[in-house]
């Protein structure tokens, strides 16, 4: 039974997800943010406390 001998595609199935591992990594690395984050001042956009009337 060639299914029991796992050589063959042992190997085949580690160096596929390798080369998959290679390239993915380089494609996201590569991307940009189209857009720079900007940090806000926080004390701008706090909300006073809200006392209760009762």
């Amino acid at each position: 039974m060639p299914q029991l001998n796992p050589l063959p595609w042992f190997t085949i199935l580690v160096f596929s997800w390798a080369v998959l591992l290679v390239m993915t990594k380089t494609k996201i690395m590569n991307y940009t943010q189209p857009n720079e984050f900007v940090l806000l001042d926080i004390k701008k956009y706090q909300n006073p406390n809200w006392t209760w009337s009762w």
